[in-house]
């Protein structure tokens, strides 16, 4: 191995910082609501975060000046599965999940924005934990590395490697010379939509807790809720419609939008993927509220295209969040959104899933294989947004919708040994996959995943993270040519 461990410390050391930073506001919701046993069991695990993160980073000691792929590839899996496990202690410490690898199973769920839950009463948890919970999704949404990325040329450590193997999307592009600065833009307009909604929530009746609680939910494309209905608690048609607005934005392209900013509206127009995300959601929608209203489950057009549109953004998007149970609507809107589960949000988005790009790419990759078919000599090159596509771009797209696919059925087999039904077993491996948070069956919206055992609960929670790095982070680490590339 030929790796920068110098570095690879201070990553995990600022990690650490970052992670007991992060359960300070948790710790400070436990005072304001008295607390005792939420408070001591988030300053059980900040001040060792704290200590040992800080160690870690003044280490004196010589590192290598260059931080190779295959230094982010190891660092980011470690650093997500370390803040997994160690997120998860509060919530056993406090007595909220008794379970380790329940805990362990939430927090992956909470990092990854999935939304998953194995909690059957929500209600019952202490704010602070709730509130820790939800703001998992908001540390995870971004990414937490992208946060250290931001950080990193303090360390003296250029992150570009590390952002890349961390971003959600087929690439992180940077919109500034420094991918540290690129960071900071995401990271500033990440934070403008979190004031606003939050604002445009309360403004709706939510009190300030309600609506950071949702906010952290809604830009991290999470899904967690302090309720046990989600979003049908406050049955608002105002509230819903201001988490579908986030929602949908904060599915799309962070990089797009700061293209926005510099060259007009026009760049929506221009962008391939942009318009396809928008099709797709266009048509779900129109599909799903005709489904709805032509078999009487709302008496009018505009019922069902306020719950349809509401589960589709949140499907698609993989945020989870639910305004009904759609587990009891007809097959064919149930079949529309199971379909959205292989769909997920755009590149350079909070979201997870395949992605509108790569949707598009296969696609024009089998117009262009049937155009080959019968005109064998043609000259045809694949393009996006007017731009030739290089080969290697469009086989790895290829490679990993494939690879997908693999570990959906692989997941799908192991998780059956629980003997559940197949709609259950599957949609808990495509909604965990995805990052998407609620499935069919028996792990509908308004259920959860305490059904399972814990070799399956170990299994989706894998699964989370995976999905989340973009597979290959993760499972290039299981290959011999990673740890021994000259060999």
């Amino acid at each position: 191995m030929d790796l920068n461990l110098r570095a690879l410390t201070k990553v995990a050391g600022l990690l650490l910082v970052v992670l007991g930073g992060s359960m300070m506001l948790p710790l400070i919701v436990g005072l304001l609501y008295h607390e005792p046993e939420s408070v001591r069991a988030f300053i059980v695990v900040i001040v060792p975060c704290l200590l040992a993160g800080g160690v870690l980073i003044l280490i004196p000691g010589r590192q290598k000046s260059r931080f190779s792929i295959r230094d982010g590839y190891l660092i980011v899996t470690v650093s997500w599965a370390l803040a997994s496990l160690i997120g998860a202690i509060p919530f056993v410490l406090s007595g909220a999940i008794p379970s380790y690898v329940d805990a362990v199973f939430e927090t992956c769920s909470g990092l990854s924005t999935t939304g998953a839950s194995i909690l059957p009463d929500i209600e019952s948890l202490s704010k602070s934990i709730l509130f820790w919970r939800s703001f998992t999704h908001w540390i995870g949404g971004m990414g937490i590395l992208i946060l250290a990325v931001a950080l990193l040329p303090t360390l003296g450590i250029g992150g570009q490697f590390l952002a890349k193997a961390e971003s959600p999307g087929p690439s992180l592009s940077k919109v500034t010379p420094k991918i540290s600065d690129t960071a900071k833009m995401f990271y500033l307009l990440y934070c403008v939509y979190t004031v606003l909604e939050v604002i445009l929530l309360m403004f709706g009746g939510m009190n300030l807790y309600d609506a950071l609680i949702h906010t952290f939910g809604t830009v991290g494309t999470g899904g967690f809720s302090n309720y046990n209905n989600s979003i049908a608690h406050f049955d608002s048609a105002y509230i819903d419609g201001v988490i579908t607005i986030f929602m949908f934005l904060s599915g799309g392209s962070y990089f797009l939008y700061f293209l926005v900013f510099r060259r007009g509206v026009k760049a929506f127009i221009q962008d391939g993927e942009f318009k396809t995300y928008l099709l797709i959601v266009a048509m779900a929608t129109l599909l799903v509220t005709l489904g709805l209203w032509g078999f009487g489950i709302y008496p009018s057009p505009l019922s069902a295209f306020r719950y349809g549109v509401f589960s589709v953004v949140s499907i698609v998007t993989t945020t989870g969040f639910a305004n009904s149970d759609f587990v009891l609507w007809p097959t064919f809107c149930q079949m529309v959104l199971f379909l959205l589960f292989f769909v997920g949000g755009c590149s350079s988005s909070t979201a997870g899933g395949i992605k509108p790009i790569r949707l598009l790419v296969m696609g024009k990759l089998i117009k262009r294989t049937v155009g080959l078919k019968l005109h064998p000599n043609a000259v045809n090159p694949l393009k996006v947004n007017n731009r030739i596509l290089p080969v290697e771009v469009a086989s790895g797209i290829a490679a990993f919708t494939f690879l997908y696919i693999l570990l959906f059925f692989i997941g799908g087999i192991l998780v059956s040994f629980d003997n559940t039904d197949l709609m259950t077993a599957f949609s808990a491996v495509g909604s965990c996959l995805g990052n998407i948070g609620p499935g069919f069956g028996a792990v509908g919206p308004m259920s959860n995943y305490s059904l399972f055992s814990d070799g399956s609960t170990i299994v989706l929670s894998f699964l989370m993270i995976t999905g989340r790095l973009e597979l290959f982070t993760v499972i290039i680490l299981f290959t011999k040519k990673f740890w021994y590339p000259y060999g």
